[in-house]
């Protein structure tokens, strides 16, 4: 289910390529108009009941990815409710919490002066924006953790947020760009927040800013890099009167955000529906993903029980062919059987004469990667009548072991072709067959073999 394609192919390109840079108004661009907006909705709502309601997925694959689908169901809910989720990043003492309360116009979040106060992720409504359906999102300092756990906060948050502030107070450290990263990997719009600036004077600012942009280039769009100053101070200054005596006082530092409001404002009256919808359309397409994953896993596990039973029963049948020849025939048409069998499993049905094409390419490719094998099977099959007792069974049960190996090789080929869509990819069948061999010990293989063949032999002459 490709529900990110779906979404995209009806997306205009301009909206693409700006959220794809992390931007949305650069150079000008248009709108979008709510009738839009309201359909990516739709589009993205149906997409994540599709996925939750699709009867096809097994059960053992839900319940292994029971948390993924609680979040799809909460992301259905927040699209029909029309919320909006704006998560901050930042390292500790930026000035995050202080950011959102003064989004909030009240102390809401912990501004703790302990290290690392924020513990775990904090959210909050918006109630100043008139449609009251924005929740700010508080997560811990990223230095606060190690790097593993960081990157998965970082995904875990961005995946569930449809827009990302992401703060600092000065140019950015190792740690905050490797988790800058990390977040517009994520392909959410992503404002970089330049907190404390009344720290800078006008000139510092420009320099600041210069800096950012180069270092953030197809990360951050220039005009989402904004300067804020979250919480007022106060900052001891010398002045000279006019008798030239110079004198100590007191410069208030006031609050600051007016340039970030304004472009979250026009964020969300331009896109926020259509922000949210691919967030939750995002998310859905990487679950989808990984539904797909478990469901192949699954197949193959099934599918390797299938090859295994075929190699026995057709090594079994060579051996015990007594006809030169005549059951190399006899062991076709058990590999056509097999690969029949494998592509109902694969829900991709074909005939037996695609099976009996298939076979063939695979063959042509084997003889000319083991020539020396396939030269044994026709000796020992030559063999058979000219011997008797126990060298007919010793004989018998290497025949049967090279056919057995031939018919894991062919199954195994196959699997991929039909894992594959019935495509060989770029690497065509040669190099799948070499590919194939090369992951197998022969000898071992042929061992295994010819003793479980073996074993039957001796369990059907003593019986």
């Amino acid at each position: 289910m490709e529900i990110w394609k779906n979404v995209q192919k009806h997306l205009p390109d301009w909206l693409l390529n700006n959220i794809k840079l992390g931007r949305t108004a650069e150079e000008e661009v248009p709108p979008v108009p709510s009738s839009n907006g309201d359909a990516h909705l739709q589009l993205a709502t149906e997409s994540l009941r599709q996925l939750l309601d699709d009867s096809r997925i097994p059960d053992d694959v839900r319940d292994s990815l029971r948390d993924d689908y609680t979040q799809v169901r909460g992301m259905l809910d927040k699209l029909e409710h029309g919320h909006l989720h704006i998560a901050v990043f930042g390292r500790v003492s930026v000035g995050k919490s202080s950011l959102l309360n003064a989004l909030l116009g009240k102390p809401v979040f912990s501004v703790s002066v302990l290290h690392g106060e924020t513990r775990s992720v904090n959210m909050q409504q918006w109630q100043e924006y008139s449609d009251s359906g924005i929740f700010l999102i508080d997560t811990p300092g990223i230095n606060e953790i190690d790097g593993e756990s960081r990157e998965k906060m970082a995904h875990e948050v961005a995946s569930r947020s449809d827009l990302v502030l992401f703060v600092v107070e000065s140019d950015l450290t190792d740690v905050e760009f490797q988790a800058l990263k990390t977040v517009t990997a994520m392909l959410r719009p992503t404002l970089l927040v330049v907190n404390k600036a009344d720290r800078y004077t006008e000139d510092e600012q420009r320099q600041l800013r210069g800096i950012l942009r180069s270092r953030t280039q197809g990360l951050v769009a220039p005009e989402n890099i904004i300067f804020t100053t979250a919480q007022a101070s106060r900052q001891t200054v010398i002045y000279v009167d006019e008798n030239g005596e110079e004198h100590e006082g007191v410069r208030e530092r006031p609050i600051n955000i007016s340039a970030l409001k304004t472009r979250l404002w026009d964020l969300v009256e331009a896109e926020g529906k259509t922000l949210a919808a691919l967030n939750a359309s995002l998310f859905a397409g990487h679950l989808s993903k990984e539904v797909g994953k478990r469901i192949l896993a699954i197949k193959r596990e099934l599918g390797e029980k299938t090859i295994r039973l075929y190699c026995l029963g057709k090594g079994i049948a060579v051996a015990l062919n007594p006809i030169p020849v005549a059951d190399l025939l006899a062991a076709a048409v058990i590999d056509a059987g097999m690969i029949i069998h494998l592509s109902r499993l694969y829900g991709l049905p074909i005939s037996r004469n695609e099976a009996s094409d298939l076979i063939r390419t695979i063959l042509a490719q084997m003889l000319l990667l083991m020539g020396s094998v396939w030269a044994v099977h026709l000796v020992s099959s030559a063999l058979k009548l000219g011997t008797g007792g126990i060298s007919t069974l010793l004989t018998g049960a290497t025949q049967g072991a090279v056919a057995w190996y031939s018919t894991l090789v062919v199954g195994r080929v196959a699997e991929e072709w039909l894992a594959n869509g019935k495509s060989w990819g770029d690497s065509g069948p040669k190099l799948t067959v070499e590919r194939i061999l090369d992951s197998l010990d022969r000898d071992s293989v042929l061992t295994e073999a010819r003793e479980e063949i073996l074993v039957y032999l001796r369990k059907t002459i003593n019986g």
